[in-house]
């Protein structure tokens, strides 16, 4: 499917704001373009799938919620879905182990930096993807992108997909969304995963629904436990409502 976007690192910047921050031992530090700033044009519409982005913090259940989905609405609509791990398959696997799908729906990257960079500033590897995908399967409704575990400054560019989904857990503690950064505030829908916690974590989930709905004004945000609801009925149904328009 055409589409437009630079293969390589290399992209016109409409702003020189870079953001610092130091990684692990085994990688040097580096910069990132400004999470603000999108590098490539949004998706062109037309008759294609519907691309839903998947991002959150390492830990908060992002491939749970992919699985989850992949129950709830494998059989209703023509579903595919792309993993994002730095150095492994580990995700893609989890999805083959749990027979989600069948192996050839599923397509893993193995992205070698930061998630961010291959959701957002340089995303030839996810296109290559969902292309790959498209091409082997025929036409799809539903193209789920799944990114590795990242910070609260993760978003993916609107050049890879329609709408984003993001994905915090109880256990983090209720100051979560009042800490704000573009995932929290900028997603198309917020996801509070693992509300089972809250007793045993003693975070308010009432004080996370104010900071939440300060954050985001209009925007969506539902309270999930995948231990309660396998089929993550409000965000199933939410996908449900995009691909119907």
């Amino acid at each position: 499917m055409p589409h437009d976007h630079a293969h390589g690192g290399a992209w016109p910047r409409p702003s020189d704001n870079y953001v610092p921050h130091v990684h692990g031992p085994d990688e040097p530090p580096h910069s990132h373009p400004d999470p603000g700033v999108d590098p490539h044009q949004p998706l062109a519409g037309g008759a294609r799938a519907l691309r839903v982005g998947i991002g959150g913090p390492v830990g908060s259940g992002k491939t749970a919620l992919v699985a989850a989905l992949c129950r709830a609405l494998g059989t209703e609509l023509r579903l595919a879905v792309v993993t994002n791990d730095i150095y492994t398959t580990e995700d893609a696997d989890f999805l083959l182990r749990n027979g989600v799908l069948p192996a050839e729906r599923i397509r893993a990257v193995e992205t070698g930096c930061c998630p961010h960079t291959a959701i957002r500033d340089d995303i030839s590897a996810n296109l290559d993807a969902v292309e790959e995908l498209e091409e082997a399967l025929g036409p799809l409704d539903l193209v789920l992108v799944e990114s590795g575990g990242d910070n609260l400054t993760a978003t993916f560019s609107k050049g890879l997909i329609d709408r984003q989904i993001f994905v915090v857990d109880v256990a983090g503690g209720d100051k979560v969304p009042r800490k704000g950064g573009p995932g929290v505030t900028a997603a198309d829908l917020l996801v509070i995963n693992k509300t089972d916690l809250a007793p045993l974590v003693g975070a308010d989930l009432s004080v996370m629904e104010r900071d939440a709905k300060a954050r985001r004004g209009d925007l969506p945000t539902v309270f999930l436990s995948l231990v309660e609801d396998r089929a993550a009925g409000p965000v199933a149904e939410w996908i449900r409502e995009l691909v119907r328009l």
